[in-house]
């Protein structure tokens, strides 16, 4: 037998156990790389919470104020009848011309909506909806918010009960 023959698996030996306490001295090679996976993942839902969220708040606060303004400006369009009624009290909304005009607050804040007239009260209730920034990945186009606002039809300033 010649030395050259025996060589070669007293090397190999001798790489595998270099390999082996090469890898259970490095334990931790790749945990940065896991580290920052988790963090960006992370990073990501929080800037989608950030974004998308101000996003479903600004539209809940347009649905609010846009159901407001309908309402009153359906509440302004009174039955010419009641106008010329004896007592003021009797004051009553025209139920199409309201129905039209909370509709043309509806159109130009560009919002969605349900109008009820009822006697001297007008109620609408508004929905917006707003476009997602990061929820966009995931399939979530929209974000949106409702509210709901009520007028009645008062003759003249009622801020409160008479002394």
């Amino acid at each position: 037998m010649t030395p050259a023959r025996w060589a070669g698996p007293r090397r190999l030996v001798a790489a595998a156990a270099s390999r082996w306490a090469r890898v259970h001295r490095d334990r931790d090679r790749g945990s940065v790389t896991a580290y920052v996976l988790i963090m960006t993942v992370a990073l990501v839902v929080l800037t989608g919470l950030v974004l998308d969220g101000g996003a479903a708040l600004a539209a809940k606060g347009t649905a609010a104020d846009t159901a407001a303004q309908a309402a009153r400006a359906g509440a302004d369009a009174l039955d010419e009848s009641s106008l010329r009624a004896s007592t003021p009290a009797g004051l009553t909304a025209n139920p199409a011309a309201a129905r039209a005009a909370a509709a043309a607050v509806l159109v130009a804040a560009d919002v969605t909506g349900d109008i009820t007239v009822s006697g001297a009260t007008v109620t609408v209730t508004a929905r917006a909806t707003r476009p997602t920034a990061i929820l966009s990945i995931i399939g979530i186009n929209q974000v949106g918010g409702t509210a709901t606002a009520t007028a009645i039809t008062l003759h003249g300033t009622t801020t409160g009960s008479p002394p």
